[in-house]
């Protein structure tokens, strides 16, 4: 499975967990360690941590497991790292105050769409 692929079974299990804002941005030129970033958000800690869940066991399925994970206790940024794609689950809150999305400007963003 390529990493686009991986990044749209990311943004799916985020969507069947009603993330917002679900984006994908094509890092591919851009960052050698990376091709895609995915990027959502919810409201509360609870959800965002919800989210986070869904794509793991969802992932896990399909036999892909994350190399890495960060801020799953505080839940207000949550990364899963799965090599060529890294998924970013934000508080709202804290998906504006990072703005991902402008720090890597030259990054071809995808809206995803069910």
């Amino acid at each position: 499975m390529d990493s686009k692929e991986i990044a749209q079974k990311i943004c799916k299990a985020a969507s069947k967990t009603k993330a917002s804002n679900i984006i994908t941005m094509n890092m591919q030129g851009i960052m050698l360690s990376t091709d895609y970033f995915v990027i959502c958000n919810a409201a509360t800690a609870t959800q965002v941590r919800a989210i986070a869940d869904n794509i793991e066991e969802e992932l896990e399925g399909d036999g892909i497991k994350f190399n890495h994970r960060e801020g799953y206790n505080e839940a207000e940024w949550i990364l899963l790292d799965y090599g060529d794609v890294v998924a970013h689950i934000f508080r709202t809150e804290s998906r504006n105050y990072y703005a991902l999305e402008k720090l890597w400007g030259d990054a071809e963003i995808k809206t995803y769409e069910d």
